[in-house]
């Protein structure tokens, strides 16, 4: 049997596609050491989750291991040498906030972490496909530089601009602007996923996210606005939008339709690939739209506050054009739209609230 390894396999994304592949008949590793908790306390911990993958899925095996360890994780990958056939590297520091308290760690983790996940590849599975969840935040700040217009709900790219109809390409500059150490780390990371690709010919993938979603999002105030946004509204905990009058756009992708889209990347990979995947125009909302969303589903009035301290090199609008993607790919489509996804988080953080009352 066929083995994928899954880095952060208890996460949003790497639970998505432990049970993904699962269903499609592989046998799947997954490497998790709840870092998320140390990151976030007990709002960020996926134990939850690791207890439910290892309860429901018979092909799976857990390993509590950091992704830092060079000889634990190329010992993993020795046991299995011969039977990987594809790699999913899903853990990450994902906060802007967070990484400025400890810029090592976080630096440690995107950066270092990604290179022992590559040369482990490399050097043990070098047939086999590498997919590496990045981030739109490898952009910087440069998109808050569009021409942007203030909307009763919502900022928008200008209509005249190139960007407008289906959202920000992959030709948009990584160079000269504001990060945050999180983007830094997470920049150094993708170029370095992209020259293995180039470079030593490993089959790469780089996904620029916009933002990822689903139920089994463990949501925190510093990560996961559309997850933490339903839980402080069906626990009546206070809520803070940081800039923008809460009319700053994210675009929003199902957990599912990313993890589809590793897929098709997975059946007929490329060296050195590079796609920004996200909601697109298919599926985006400004915090404020969220809210209205929220209420309007839960039932619920959200107690919130607007700060006017937005977060360093956060984005003022950002919508993906994932039409380069479409095209290598034409047979990927989206399966959740906007209210669909927030219809599935309200549904399970309800039974999770209840759960635990």
């Amino acid at each position: 049997m066929s083995v994928a390894i899954v880095t952060g396999s208890s996460g949003l994304i790497g639970s998505e596609t432990v049970r993904f592949l699962h269903e499609k008949g592989l046998e799947v590793v997954g490497i998790d050491n709840n870092m998320r908790k140390y990151f976030f306390g007990e709002d960020g911990s996926t134990e939850w989750n690791t207890a439910v993958l290892k309860q429901s899925l018979k092909n799976f095996r857990h390993v509590t291991a950091d992704i830092r360890e060079q000889e634990t994780i190329f010992k993993l990958f020795e046991e299995y040498k011969g039977r990987i056939s594809l790699v999913v590297h899903a853990a990450a520091q994902p906060s802007h906030d967070w990484a400025a308290r400890e810029p090592f760690t976080d630096f440690s983790v995107n950066a270092q972490g990604t290179l022992v996940m590559l040369e482990a590849t490399r050097r043990h599975a070098p047939d086999a496909a590498f997919i590496f969840t990045s981030t739109n935040k490898v952009y910087g700040d440069t998109p808050n530089y569009l021409p942007l217009v203030e909307r009763e709900t919502r900022w928008e790219c200008d209509p005249s601009h190139a960007y407008a109809p289906h959202g920000i390409d992959e030709s948009m500059s990584i160079d000269q602007s504001k990060h945050s150490v999180f983007g830094a780390s997470k920049v150094a990371a993708d170029v370095m996923v992209q020259e293995y690709g180039r470079y030593f010919g490993v089959k790469t993938g780089t996904f620029r996210g916009g933002c990822l979603t689903g139920p089994a999002h463990s949501g925190a105030e510093l990560h996961g606005f559309l997850a933490y946004l339903v839980k402080c509204a069906l626990t009546g905990k206070a809520y803070t939008i940081f800039g923008y009058k809460g009319k700053q756009v994210r675009d929003n992708i199902h957990s599912y339709d990313l993890v589809n889209a590793f897929w098709h990347f997975f059946q007929k990979p490329r060296a050195g690939a590079v796609y920004n995947i996200g909601g697109s125009r298919h599926s985006n909302c400004s915090m404020l739209e969220a809210i209205d969303t929220v209420e309007q589903l839960s039932g619920k009035r959200l107690q919130y506050t607007l700060s006017p301290d937005a977060r360093a090199g956060d984005h003022i609008w950002w919508v993906s054009d994932v039409r380069r993607f479409q095209q290598d790919y034409p047979e990927w489509k989206y399966r959740y739209d906007q209210r669909t996804i927030l219809k599935e988080i309200v549904e399970a953080t309800a039974e999770r609230v209840k759960r635990v009352s």
